[in-house]
């Protein structure tokens, strides 16, 4: 088993240790930069794969100011085991936190996939907290709009204006709706794109004045291929553009599933590709795939690296 130790190489697909010498558990995560920090927020799966699936732990949280050295900040979002019926049981399902800060309010808000370990609530999930550290506050989930949300992710705009992007209608179709002024729910009934597409696993991001969505297929824990769209405005239409990946296992994500486009603070045009190499035999040894993404000419290229620095994207170091 090789280990990525922080020499200032990202390798991905090695296992990934914090500050402890603990193995990184923050599966289908997400980013956020907060006075001079990086903190990573995903699902920790250390425990014991069962059919597919291993019981829900909680949200972990880990810290960096250079991408490279990861503070344990502990689990801010923990399961609940206690009660049966609460959504947060570890026989739930908890997936996909992504967490956002609302300067006006003060607030960090934590959006979530929430179901049954059969998949039928299909509701999204919000805890906030007071620092980004936590610890989170579960307020309770809900089907946005009235439909399904599975798969998701949460965006904040340059103009602060906030969105939940979701697979809905049994993972046919991509929902974005806007969030309301202090993110905790969301406006209207929302944009319905991507129809009949089954698309999942969204990620976004924004250069200049497009929009850029990498999804995946509704594959399940297998891999398959990515594909991109843009558009002018966040609500659509959206444009499919193709496979942004290339190099090695590329029509397979590099073997690997996106969860978030990391934009590099102060460093213009600079994004890390972010994603999670299922080990559906074993959860807690899924990998994580992080390779630089460019954006040249209204075009997405995500290309295979096996050892990499941030310092290829441009800019200055971190």
């Amino acid at each position: 088993m090789t280990t990525q130790e922080p020499s200032g190489k990202i390798r991905p697909g090695e296992v990934w240790r914090d500050s402890s010498g603990a193995v990184i558990q923050a599966h289908g995560g997400g980013m956020l930069y907060h006075e001079g920090l990086y903190y990573w927020y995903g699902e920790n799966k250390n425990g014991i794969t069962q059919g597919d699936r291993c019981d829900v732990i909680g949200v972990s949280c880990y810290s960096s100011a250079d991408l490279q050295h990861w503070q344990n900040e502990g689990i801010v979002l923990p399961a609940v085991p206690d009660d049966p019926r609460h959504e947060l049981h570890p026989t739930k399902v908890l997936e996909r936190p992504k967490v956002i800060y609302n300067k006006a309010s003060g607030a960090f808000v934590m959006w979530m996939h929430i179901d049954t370990a059969d998949y039928a609530l299909a509701r999204a999930g919000v805890a906030v907290s007071s620092s980004p550290a936590g610890p989170f506050h579960y307020l309770g989930s809900f089907r946005p709009g009235g439909v399904m949300s599975r798969d998701m992710t949460v965006y904040q705009d340059s103009d602060a204006a906030a969105y939940l992007l979701c697979s809905s209608d049994n993972n046919s179709t991509l929902y974005i709706f806007r969030l309301t002024d202090d993110y905790l729910r969301t406006t209207g009934s929302g944009a319905r794109q991507f129809i009949d597409c089954y698309r999942e696993a969204p990620a976004i991001v924004k250069e200049g004045d497009q929009y850029y969505l990498i999804t995946s297929g509704c594959t399940g824990w297998d891999p398959n291929e990515a594909e991109y769209a843009v558009a002018d405005d966040i609500m659509g239409p959206w444009t499919v553009k193709g496979n942004p990946c290339s190099g090695a296992e590329a029509g397979t994500t590099f073997h690997s599933q996106g969860t978030f486009i990391l934009p590099l603070e102060g460093r213009p045009g600079a994004f890390v590709f972010m994603a999670d190499r299922w080990n559906r035999e074993d959860l807690a040894d899924s990998r994580y795939i992080w390779l630089p993404l460019r954006i040249q000419d209204g075009k997405i290229t995500v290309h295979w690296q096996e050892e990499w620095d941030l310092s290829t994207l441009g800019g200055s170091k971190l």
